[in-house]
């Protein structure tokens, strides 16, 4: 092996290969059939069950829990894809730590709650190994442009396609599954699940998809609206913030979406170079993805630098912990000032931060971290609205079904207002917007 952790600079190969695979493989390896047993009977079964209500989409928790404690795990798969078609990638991507398990009743009272995420997978990676358990209704004739092939637009993409509706799919990539494909940490989605669970959702027939044309580049609003009966936007948050740091230009300052999507990408991880030094910049699960990534590779020294305290960090404390346990370094109250280097990143100097009368506010002292490469995770924008729609906070503004500004146009996802920016989110308003086509076109 000719690199190390301790290799100056960037380079590739810093770890062996059975190492690198031990370090990419299942974060969480899935239930047997007597583990999900076990799980599944510590579940109480709730009338109105908290869980129920913590889940963005709304699944029967309790009802797939007790289907799988009696035996009948595609019984509990139909209970969830009723409700979350990409329960399969939710299962092992959800922050399941602060939704469903945080308000189960034995996480409030012993600490420990049911792991219903665990058991979701259990039951959905039986389903997804069988026939689609779902049928399109009679054809309607009506026909639904979808942009976007991210969770938003397939879950809204397959609800339209149940009732009989013939969809297409456009998306600008070369493949589809939007963020579940390229901006989620490998270690999470591995055994290419992304694409097999695209393809297992197409088999509900009527729908199309055409990759490799973008809005604007390819597409306009106009014709699609003159084209199709319906249009959804699905099309997500495709820049990337700035730090507004001195010398953040300089090379090796790069997008975390950008470095998780290529190692997704990478057909053998050990021919992706990190650099010895790594600072992610941001406290949300990009940040903590690309960090950990960064570590797996073999980077020496990697470090999360967050403006605020650990408490206002969007990444959950699971996920916080999980950075830690893997030799990421996380400091908190500093924000970036000036990235310092001859062409290429060597240090970022960094201020220390305090809440003060108006806000955050620098207190004068800084300190600089070695860095060959500076990964900037702090949050994402929407490129190239849409002329004529009305926008809330850099977002698509909808209302509670999907509904733009603009008759006939629904949104959803990363790219609308709405809730967090989470993969279950992104579903359900996908599917509560496909619901609201289906009746305006009824």
């Amino acid at each position: 092996m000719a690199n190390t952790p301790f290799t100056p600079g960037i380079a590739a190969g810093r770890l062996s290969g059975d190492v690198l695979a031990e370090n990419f493989g299942d974060l969480h390896a899935p239930l047997d059939g007597h583990e999900a047993a076990v799980a599944a009977d510590r579940c109480y079964f709730c009338y109105e069950a908290p869980c129920v209500t913590a889940c963005p989409t709304s699944i029967d928790i309790p009802l797939f829990i007790r289907q799988i404690a009696t035996g009948t795990a595609e019984a509990a798969a139909q209970t969830i894809f009723e409700q979350n078609i990409l329960g399969g990638m939710c299962a092992r991507v959800c922050p399941t730590d602060t939704l469903c398990e945080e308000v189960c009743v034995r996480e409030v009272a012993e600490g420990k709650p049911v792991e219903i995420g665990r058991l979701q997978r259990f039951a959905t990676d039986i389903m997804m190994r069988q026939p689609h358990p779902f049928t399109r209704a009679a054809t309607t004739g009506k026909k639904i442009a979808v942009l976007g092939a991210g969770p938003a637009g397939l879950a809204c993409a397959h609800r339209l396609a149940m009732h009989g509706h013939d969809v297409v799919i456009f998306d600008a990539r070369a493949k589809p599954g939007g963020l579940n494909e390229f901006g989620i940490a490998s270690y999470k989605s591995v055994d290419n699940f992304a694409q097999s669970e695209v393809d297992w959702l197409l088999q509900i027939g009527g729908i199309e998809l055409r990759v490799g044309q973008a809005l604007g580049a390819d597409l306009t609003l106009e014709a699609l609206k003159t084209d199709y009966d319906a249009v959804f936007l699905g099309i997500g948050l495709a820049g990337v913030n700035a730090l507004g740091a001195t010398g953040e230009g300089k090379e090796n300052v790069l997008d975390a979406v950008d470095f998780i999507s290529n190692l997704r990408q990478a057909g053998d991880v050990s021919s992706l170079p990190v650099g010895r030094n790594v600072v992610v910049i941001g406290g949300g699960m990009t940040a903590v993805d690309a960090a950990v990534q960064a570590k797996l590779l073999g980077a020496e020294n990697v470090t999360i630098a967050y403006r605020r305290g650990r408490d206002r960090m969007a990444a959950s404390v699971y996920e916080q912990d999980l950075a830690a346990s893997k030799g990421v370094r996380i400091v908190t109250n500093v924000q970036p000032v000036a990235v310092h280097g001859n062409g290429s990143v060597r240090e970022v100097e960094f201020e220390y931060t305090a809440d003060g009368p108006s806000g955050l506010q620098g207190t004068g002292e800084t300190m600089r971290i070695a860095a060959d490469q500076l990964f900037k995770a702090i949050g994402q924008q929407l490129i190239g609205a849409p002329d004529g729609m009305v926008l809330d906070g850099g977002k698509i503004k909808v209302n509670d079904k999907g509904a733009t500004s603009v008759s006939g146009i629904w949104a959803g996802g990363d790219c609308a207002t709405g809730g967090d920016d989470l993969t279950v989110t992104a579903v359900a308003e996908g599917r509560d917007a496909a619901e609201d086509i289906h009746g305006a076109l009824s």
